[in-house]
């Protein structure tokens, strides 16, 4: 199934944190947080200022954001738990060679 989200809403899949410290520690799912990291998999059109002229959004497919804790609402798509939020709740894209470590 294609979801195509509306206006200035973006689809993000989380990405997984390491399961060990730099240390070398196994950290357990019980103690795990959920990761504040995910990839953009689907965009809306943009916001509407007052006049009705469309604002296009700043993120696109495959950028690699950071979100707030509670940031968006959890849905589950095609078996997959993914989250819709505001581009509002976005609060950066991550560039260069940190978000290449985190696809391999």
């Amino acid at each position: 199934m294609k979801f195509r989200p509306l206006h200035d809403r973006v689809v993000v899949r989380r990405i997984e944190a390491d399961e060990r410290t730099k240390s070398g520690i196994i950290i357990p799912d019980t103690a795990k947080e959920k990761p504040a990291e995910g990839e953009v998999i689907a965009v809306g059109s943009g916001g509407r200022d007052e006049a009705g002229k469309l604002i296009p959004i700043d993120i696109k497919v495959g950028d690699h954001i950071l979100f707030g804790k509670w940031s968006g609402t959890e849905v589950k798509i095609d078996g997959e738990d993914l989250i819709i939020m505001k581009e509002s709740d976005v609060l950066g894209v991550i560039e260069g060679s940190a978000s290449k470590k985190k696809a391999a």
